[in-house]
């Protein structure tokens, strides 16, 4: 299965889509998310998000300032100030 993942800026929803994984800067340190990962909340800091569309793929990688980020049962959301 895959893990759903959408990145939201105050202006637009960025992204939307299923991956395998997803790298975000978090506060206390960098943490990856895959499909079935524990609920869990962190700010997010300033750094880049790195998208995997598949095992073993090269990372994605969109810069990011600030947010939060929510792994649920229905996956990621990263809300960031500004991503680009």
């Amino acid at each position: 299965m895959a893990l759903h993942f959408e990145l939201v800026t105050p202006e637009k929803l960025v992204r939307s889509e299923e991956v395998y994984q997803v790298v975000v800067p978090g506060t206390d340190g960098d943490f990856g998310v895959l499909e079935g990962h524990a609920p869990f909340m962190s700010t997010v800091r300033d750094g880049s998000i790195q998208i995997f569309a598949s095992a073993g793929a090269a990372p994605e990688v969109i810069p990011v300032r600030g947010g939060f980020a929510e792994v649920n049962e229905k996956g990621l959301t990263v809300l960031a100030e500004h991503a680009g």
